[in-house]
């Protein structure tokens, strides 16, 4: 059995910590991506308040970076710390009552991200707001509510149809990296057992 295994939460919940950990305890690749990055080839800040129509723009962007890195490791096994779950999350945050959007051009993008996600996981484990939080440079604002609000849109959308691929929710109380560990590696083991 392969594993695929996307982490997604908002920023600041301990993903690319703990994907590194499963990936030193167990031998699973780590696949890293870097939103970040992409914004700052664009000249934007992950944390700057954007227009509907750039925000769509660069999340287009960001999951069309991602796609290449996943590629190369597509059959194999590996675990990585963003995935088209996250950006879609990122993406509907932006929308309020007065937000102009083009309705069409969204719904192109959200079929995308779900294309995506299905073609390259079979693992989803969403991180929930819960760990001490740390400002780094370059990183998304740290508004608790706003991470509050990420968190509820990644679980509405870790429950759409479209989703094809399995999810884990690592419990709220559960912060120490060793029980998230465990947990997502007791996670696995009923999924592999499950598809037997």
């Amino acid at each position: 059995m392969t594993h695929r295994i996307g982490l997604c939460g908002s920023h600041r919940t301990g993903k690319t910590t703990l994907a590194e950990a499963i990936s030193r305890q167990t031998g699973i690749p780590l696949i890293k991506t870097s939103t970040s990055a992409v914004f700052e080839q664009h000249g934007l800040h992950p944390a700057q308040a954007l227009d509907f129509k750039t925000r769509l723009w660069i999340q287009h962007c960001v999951i069309e970076a991602a796609v290449p890195i996943w590629q190369q490791a597509e059959k194999g096994i590996f675990i990585t710390d963003r995935t088209p779950i996250d950006f879609m999350a990122y993406t509907l945050a932006d929308i309020q009552g007065a937000t102009e959007v083009d309705s069409g051009e969204l719904e192109t993008y959200l079929a995308r991200c779900f294309e995506v996600t299905n073609q390259f996981f079979t693992k989803l484990v969403i991180l929930q707001p819960a760990i001490k939080l740390v400002y780094e440079p370059g990183k998304a604002a740290l508004n608790k509510a706003y991470m509050e609000h990420l968190n509820m849109l990644i679980f509405g959308i870790s429950h759409d149809e479209r989703l094809k691929c399995s999810t884990l929710v690592i419990k709220r109380h559960i912060t120490h990296l060793d029980q998230r560990i465990e947990t997502v590696l007791n996670g696995l083991e009923r999924y592999r057992c499950s598809k037997k």
